[in-house]
């Protein structure tokens, strides 16, 4: 494995490391996978993703990021369908939500 050296503004560095945080990552990796992706995605390159392959792959990112955030995707914690429709209950839960922002407001 080769070693590189890039260099960036503070700013830039600043955002990355916290992006990286967010990912569980390091910005090593984030940059050795954007290289890594540019490299496929070069003209002529055999081992390019398909645009399925990249499709996938998105989407397993996508999933694995769900799952580092613990945001879930479980069927069980949707609300069934009568109250999903239960415009009277949502206007109520609308009211009282914007009544809390306004007296936060006011605090």
């Amino acid at each position: 494995m080769r070693n590189i050296t890039v260099s960036v503004d503070d700013e830039t560095y600043r955002r990355s490391r916290i992006r990286a945080a967010e990912l569980d990552t390091s910005v090593s990796a984030l940059v050795r996978n954007y290289l890594g992706t540019l490299a496929m995605e070069s003209a002529g390159s055999a081992s390019a993703e398909t645009p399925l392959e990249r499709r996938r792959r998105l989407l397993r990112e996508v999933t694995e990021d769900f799952e580092r955030r613990g945001v879930g995707l479980d069927m069980a914690a949707n609300l069934p369908r009568s109250e999903l429709y239960d415009r009277g209950r949502a206007r109520t839960e609308a009211a009282i939500a914007r009544s809390r922002d306004k007296n936060a407001g006011h605090a």
